[in-house]
């Protein structure tokens, strides 16, 4: 099974909820629902070098994903779905330029 860590917030999240809503190979862990939730995205994020790039530019680095073979991506394709096209929809970064 393939966890993605995301918020009900983030369009970015959103847009891949709807690829793999009804879909049992996907877990959809919302981080904004429960504090366990998100510290163990936290501690995924503090200890995972796929994570320093968006640290970096001060993103959240959400939506991830842990696919079956326990590695870590920030990239939808890695687990068998579609990015959401750059400019669609809304931002959540602070200053507007994406997610």
């Amino acid at each position: 099974m393939i966890k993605i860590y995301g918020m009900d917030t983030c369009p970015d999240c959103t847009y891949l909820d709807n690829q793999v809503k009804g879909n049992s190979r996907y877990e959809v862990i919302d981080i904004g629902k429960h504090v366990k939730d998100l510290k163990a995205f936290l501690r995924l994020r503090d200890n995972n070098p796929v994570f320093d790039e968006a640290k970096k530019v001060g993103a959240a680095g959400i939506p991830c994903f842990v696919l079956e073979d326990g590695r870590v991506t920030l990239c939808p394709e890695d687990a068998g779905l579609r990015s959401r096209p750059s400019g669609e929809g809304a931002s959540c970064n602070i200053d507007g330029t994406g997610c």
